[in-house]
């Protein structure tokens, strides 16, 4: 069985909601107070207490610090994560976290990374946040994190250079990629540690996936909104184990149908979107109105990539229209071997199915030059891969 946790986002997120998420789903506040001294934050506390929001029960976890703390630059964060007495899991995805919050407030306010300093977000509240929510979902033993898509809410936050607008500008650069919902509240419900967390530690975005619920806690935020109450869901569950082990990503499709293109064009139109970034380039043939014969040219890729590959299809195609939706790739986990043949070296792809068992796939660019290097078939070739593969 697969441990997973649901993060029902419907409010927001924050590394405060999370903290209490996790608490009131049954990580001990004592627990996170043994992070923050593995940190060696002595002067640092956290409190958790019951709250309410519109009249549904949850967790707000407060942290308590001087006032006056030295300015810390990423770098001082991460030493201090590198030093802690903590899992080496922990403290790499705990980093990553950090590193990931630093490169967006560095490219929004345009500055080196290493320049950037954390008066926005707090230092010592950023590494409690963070370290604690990777501490927390670890000790709770929690193998795949599901996230609903994040709320985009408007208005304007304050901030130590100004009033922006909502999201943060760092919260807008951390989300790109992310599957997003407009809502109209006013106020900022994705904060910059909330959407570096999320962005970092989730699997996957989309609805609840199947499972089993084992426990269900809600973090509570500092806010309060007037059409639902500022909580965050963490629903924990088993999913049953499948017979492959296959992780799951959200990824673009594009689509448009071509009834008027250049049969010639579609070989050099797939060779420049997967230069360009496309996963994969596939055209299939249809009939649209008036029975006119058409291809239907799909295009794979990243969320972040869909816009330039977008903008490739209207200047490299006929179309005056593209689709656009999102969907879930489940791909084996795979390595790359290197297997020694009688026709030389080709590379082979090699997937597990979960159970011992194997998928062997010879890269068929090599078959085909060590085909044409010994005058054989790549037919002969790619059995002897797969052979070599066997021995």
């Amino acid at each position: 069985m697969t441990r997973t946790t649901y993060l029902d986002c419907f409010a927001g997120v924050s590394g405060d909601m999370l903290l209490g998420a996790l608490v009131d789903s049954g990580w001990p506040v004592d627990a996170l107070q043994g992070v923050v001294a593995a940190m060696g934050l002595d002067d640092v506390t956290v409190q958790a207490a019951r709250t309410h929001k519109q009249h549904l029960a949850g967790t707000k976890v407060t942290i308590h610090a001087p006032d006056a703390q030295p300015l810390r630059h990423p770098a001082d964060l991460i030493a201090i994560i590198e030093g802690a007495d903590l899992s080496p899991a922990v403290r790499t995805k705990a980093a990553a976290v950090i590193r990931a919050l630093a490169a967006a407030e560095a490219r929004v306010h345009g500055m080196p990374v290493e320049d950037v300093h954390f008066h926005e977000v707090g230092a010592v509240d950023t590494l409690v946040d963070v370290v604690g929510t990777v501490a927390g979902l670890e000790a709770l033993d929690v193998d795949r994190i599901v996230s609903a898509p994040l709320p985009w809410s408007r208005g304007t936050v304050k901030m130590a250079h100004g009033v922006f607008p909502v999201p943060a500008p760092a919260v807008a650069a951390l989300l790109e990629g992310v599957p997003v919902v407009g809502v109209d509240v006013a106020g900022e419900m994705v904060t910059p540690t909330g959407a570096a967390l999320v962005t970092q530690l989730a699997d996957a975005f989309g609805p609840m996936p199947p499972l089993t619920v084992r426990s269900v806690g809600y973090g509570a935020g500092t806010k309060d909104w007037p059409d639902r109450p500022n909580l965050l869901r963490l629903v924990i569950g088993q999913t049953a184990e499948s017979t492959t082990e296959a992780s799951a990503e959200t990824l673009t499709v594009l689509a448009c149908n071509l009834d008027d293109m250049l049969p010639e064009w579609y070989g050099p139109l797939g060779e420049s979107l997967l230069a360009a970034g496309a996963l994969d380039v596939w055209f299939t043939p249809t009939h649209m109105k008036k029975g006119r014969p058409a291809v239907v040219a799909e295009v794979l890729c990243r969320p972040a990539d869909a816009p330039h590959l977008r903008e490739m299809l209207f200047r490299q195609t006929t179309t005056l229209g593209v689709r656009e939706f999102a969907v879930t790739r489940r791909a084996l986990a795979r390595e790359i071997r290197t297997v020694s043949t009688p026709y030389g070296n080709v590379r082979v792809k090699v997937a597990d199915l979960g159970d011992g068992t194997r998928k062997l796939s010879p890269e068929h660019d090599d078959c085909l030059a060590r085909a044409a290097e010994h005058d054989v078939s790549v037919r002969e070739v790619w059995l002897a891969a797969v052979a070599a593969m066997q021995a």
